[in-house]
């Protein structure tokens, strides 16, 4: 029985969310240290990985259940007392062509910043950018909107077979003393929101211009380099 779940973590726990070598500490391997405790030896699939100190409401992960295991609730349920600083919202069956990662449409990312230091209760979870102006800030996202060639906006070192993306959508908010930025396209590339964030960040504090932004997006030369810090940064739902 191949299961979808729906997960969320607090990314400041853990060393990112893909197995490494160097540390067990990691999303992906708790999760199926948990499984294989609980006699399911399957490898678990995510709609993509997050940095170390990234998090997540909306992760989706697939992997397949022996026959043994029928009851969903239960096995959500024993899961949940398993793991910390993860949780299991959701757990459906699904279909065997199910694939977490190449059958998703959409992906949604979150940031969240104060102009403010956080406080203490509130520091592994918001970021900071004291200065900005919002008019900016809203025409430097719009300049991320369609389909780009993201190679200036990536860390090297992952193997792709394109840079190509497209992003539906760009938005910022704010609600009271909390602001938030949002993203939504077909794929990311590694590390390539935090790179837009503090990119666009930078433009609406005046350090780079709209014009530097739109050089790199063309791939006509680097300005910035800089990711935005992983503690402001959610992955929130993915679509399908």
């Amino acid at each position: 029985m191949r299961i979808k779940a729906v997960i969320a973590y607090d990314g400041s726990a853990y060393h990112g969310f893909q197995k490494q070598n160097s540390t067990s500490q990691t999303v992906a391997s708790a999760i199926e240290k948990a499984l294989r405790s609980l006699q399911i030896n399957s490898h678990i699939v995510a709609s993509g990985r997050t940095d170390a100190g990234v998090h997540a409401t909306g992760q989706i992960i697939h992997f397949d259940l022996p026959e043994f295991w029928s009851d969903l609730n239960k096995l959500k349920f024993a899961l949940n007392k398993k793991l910390h600083g993860i949780r299991f919202k959701h757990i459906t069956q699904t279909s065997q062509t199910f694939h977490a990662r190449f059958s998703a449409k959409k992906r949604l990312y979150r940031y969240v910043f104060k102009a403010e230091e956080p406080s203490v209760f509130e520091e592994n979870y918001i970021s900071c950018y004291p200065i900005f102006d919002k008019i900016l800030l809203r025409q430097a996202l719009k300049c991320f909107e369609g389909e780009h060639d993201f190679d200036y906006f990536r860390k090297t070192g992952t193997i792709t077979h394109t840079t190509v993306r497209e992003i539906y959508y760009t938005g910022y908010r704010q609600y009271g003393r909390y602001h938030f930025i949002y993203f939504q396209a077909n794929g990311f590339l590694r590390s390539q929101v935090r790179m837009m964030i503090d990119a666009a960040m930078a433009c609406a504090s005046g350090k780079m211009s709209i014009e530097a932004l739109n050089q790199q997006l063309e791939c006509k030369k680097r300005h910035t380099t800089k990711l935005a810090p992983p503690n402001g940064l959610y992955l929130a739902r993915i679509t399908y």
